[in-house]
């Protein structure tokens, strides 16, 4: 619903990330863009109500993935968010007085059936990715995959014990070399990860060599981009 990469027509593109997983119990919004009034206008344009929406997943810290967080919060108050401990404090605050509930995540964490957290990932910089289990496989979610795309997919086989079916989201590779991109197109096979669906962050030539080397099981993303499994 939110992505710098443009795909379905009539829909705006901005710098930023969010997404819509719908499992069969939950609605939840992954990240919320940079800016509440895009990110409501598109979810209008694409048929989604704010209101039907239960669970908020924040990847990490940086405005253009919660930036939107506090518009849509005066739409719908009445979801539970998921961000990191190391939040700051003053955004916690202000979601609580929003209406919200705040959960806070260190380690590993289960969310839902079939939804959990990575945990904390990274050095100075912390962000969580979410797993969601599919009768396809493993699906991870990375906002802006800052403590390394490949380090998360690690994190993310240790803890399921399976091979993702699919990667999606921001891999921030925008500044990485072609060298340094094959490389981990490697990794992503050694891996066993069957899908790719890089966006955000992830750069025009990482996206190119992403296609490439999967084919058919590359999915191009932006924003209005609608995949089921």
């Amino acid at each position: 619903v939110y992505d710098n990469y443009p795909f379905k027509p009539g829909l705006q593109p901005d710098w930023g990330f969010s997404c819509l997983i719908k499992t069969g119990n939950h609605v939840l919004l992954f990240d919320t863009g940079s800016d509440s009034g895009l990110l409501l206008e598109n979810m209008e344009k694409l048929g989604i109500k704010p209101e039907d929406i239960d669970t908020v997943f924040i990847s990490h810290p940086h405005s253009d993935h919660y930036g939107g967080l506090f518009g849509f919060l005066e739409r719908n108050p009445n979801v539970t968010v998921w961000l990191l401990a190391s939040f700051p404090d003053a955004i916690k605050r202000e979601i609580a007085e929003a209406g919200a509930e705040v959960r806070e995540i260190d380690g590993p964490e289960k969310i839902a059936e079939n939804l959990a957290s990575t945990g904390e990932l990274g050095g100075w910089l912390k962000e969580q990715s979410l797993l969601l289990m599919t009768p396809r496989g493993l699906v991870v979610i990375t906002g802006c995959a800052h403590p390394g795309i490949v380090h998360i997919i690690r994190k993310a086989k240790e803890l399921t014990g399976e091979d993702p079916y699919l990667v999606l989201g921001g891999f921030h590779l925008f500044s990485a070399s072609n060298e340094e991109i094959l490389s981990i197109i490697s990794e992503f096979k050694d891996l066993g990860v069957k899908k790719v669906a890089p966006c955000h962050c992830s750069g025009d030539r990482a996206r190119e060599l992403f296609q490439e080397a999967f084919g058919d099981d590359f999915i191009l993303n932006g924003v209005g981009r609608i995949i089921e499994i």
